[in-house]
């Protein structure tokens, strides 16, 4: 089959997909909200029931094509970063920034941000992305991109951080960038925030360590006094005598961080390193104690699993039955992703140890990758590095305190704001409305919401993430 009779075929693919889509949505009554059909979520925010029907886009998961000349890839807006990952793999390529979870969808990443050790120099992932259709709240299919002369340049700007609530990626044009078979680690401890800082800010600046290449970057807090920071570089080979090692079995990465100076892994076991224990969170399931994971099936020590374990919890209330029963206090869930500037990174830290205490926490990285480019839905200053701190965990409330009111999330939320600072809002959030507006966009949203969606067939922003609608 010839590149054009290629193109054609999953062109005509793609076509048949909107049309379907399409009938869909209009099929919709007037009126009634528009939502996705979703039968899984990376979200952490509850929401509540609804009524209305759902559009069904589980057949937008797929690469449509990859071409390894450009080094592109036309990809469907719900395909798993899994199976992105194994499109783009045998051609020697890759995404420019992979988030950390096999399920995490490309067209999620890009309007709920997405993040990765790679994000030092290559931003987060709608940053590698050169044009996208979007299912719009009005039910037209537009074909957005960066370009000066795009007439909805504004909804290709505006959509990263939208959660939706603008339109629906279904299609997205990404760059990839080369890789190598194996990526050479090293795990460097530091005894103080302040020289991980230092070290991290470097690092990120040289995009190297000690004479050698850093291609990717992160690190994890064990402690106060135990902190390490982890440099990834790709390499064709490694050195003589050493294989690289396998942790979706027994073996657990993040221990490996305090125990291990030097390791390797292959690119595709280091992309979802984090995924096999979901970081470190398959601990509250029992999948680190010895005896249970040799009977855990390797197939499903995964993130999604996990996710539906939780679910089930949420659904039925069994932990927190169980501590009432127990005697044990209320627990709050606190599971966020904060970024504050790095230069406010050990101030963030010290008030996190003090006042909420939940260990290992995890940081990375990130820096705009085109300094010239405005976001308007979570701004970044282009010219400085930024950290980002995540930390999933329950915390004991006091006597009398209720999970609901938030308590510890809310003070989180405060902290961060002081720092010059925000946090994703794949979780709960408890911003007032004007909070929220001066953070996430404000006038700009509301201009790109008449727009776009004049009608109100989709939730808000804030409707949707902090009303929980």
């Amino acid at each position: 089959m010839t590149t054009t009779e290629h193109d054609a075929t999953w062109q005509e693919r793609y076509r048949a997909l909107q049309s379907t889509l399409l009938e869909q949505y209009r099929a919709i009554p007037v009126g009634a909200p528009v939502r996705l059909a979703k039968r899984t979520s990376n979200l952490f925010r509850p929401r509540d029931a609804v009524s209305s029907p759902g559009l069904d886009v589980a057949a937008f998961d797929g690469v449509l094509h990859v071409d390894p000349d450009d080094r592109t890839a036309e990809v469907l807006g719900m395909t798993t970063y899994e199976h992105l990952v194994d499109a783009t793999l045998p051609y020697g390529l890759m995404p420019m920034c992979v988030p950390q979870l096999r399920t995490i969808t490309l067209g999620g990443a890009v309007t709920g941000l997405g993040i990765e050790s790679a994000s030092f120099r290559n931003g987060t992932p709608h940053e590698s992305v050169i044009e996208m259709d979007i299912l719009t709240g009005a039910g037209e299919i537009l074909t957005v991109s960066g370009a000066a002369d795009d007439p909805h340049r504004d909804l290709f700007y505006g959509f990263p951080n939208s959660y939706g609530s603008l339109g629906y990626a279904l299609r997205l044009r990404i760059e990839l960038e080369p890789t190598r078979p194996f990526v050479l680690l090293r795990h460097v401890r530091f005894a103080t925030a302040e020289a991980l800082t230092a070290a991290m800010t470097t690092i990120a600046t040289d995009r190297e360590f000690e004479g050698r290449q850093v291609d990717f970057l992160d690190g994890t807090v064990f402690s106060p006094d135990e902190q390490y920071l982890t440099l990834g570089t790709m390499v064709d080979t490694l050195p003589a005598g050493m294989t690289p090692s396998d942790y979706t079995g027994m073996g657990i990465y993040y221990r490996s961080i305090q125990s291990r100076t030097i390791d390797a892994l292959t690119i595709h076991d280091y992309l979802w390193r984090w995924d096999t224990d979901w970081f470190w969170c398959s601990r509250a399931f029992g999948a680190q104690n010895p005896t249970l994971r040799r009977l855990w099936p390797k197939s499903r020590l995964r993130s999604d699993v996990y996710w539906k374990l939780v679910a089930l919890d949420r659904r039925y209330t069994l932990s927190a039955r169980a501590a009432r029963l127990r005697g044990k206090p209320a627990r709050e869930a606190v599971v966020q992703d904060i970024e504050v500037p790095a230069d406010r990174l050990v101030e963030f830290l010290e008030f996190f140890h003090r006042e909420v205490g939940i260990q290992p926490v995890w940081v990375c990285p990130l820096r705009q990758r085109d300094p010239a480019a405005r976001w308007p839905l979570y701004e970044f200053d282009p010219q400085t590095l930024y950290v980002n701190v995540g930390f999933w965990s329950t915390v004991p409330l006091p006597a009398g305190t209720s999970p609901d009111e938030g308590t510890v999330n809310r003070r989180i939320e405060e902290v961060v704001t002081g720092l010059d600072g925000r946090k994703s809002l794949y979780s709960t959030a408890f911003y007032d409305r004007a909070a929220f507006r001066e953070i996430y966009g404000g006038v700009e949203y509301d201009r790109l919401k008449t727009v776009y969606d004049s009608q109100g067939r989709l939730r808000g922003l804030y409707e949707k993430v902090v009303e929980r609608q």
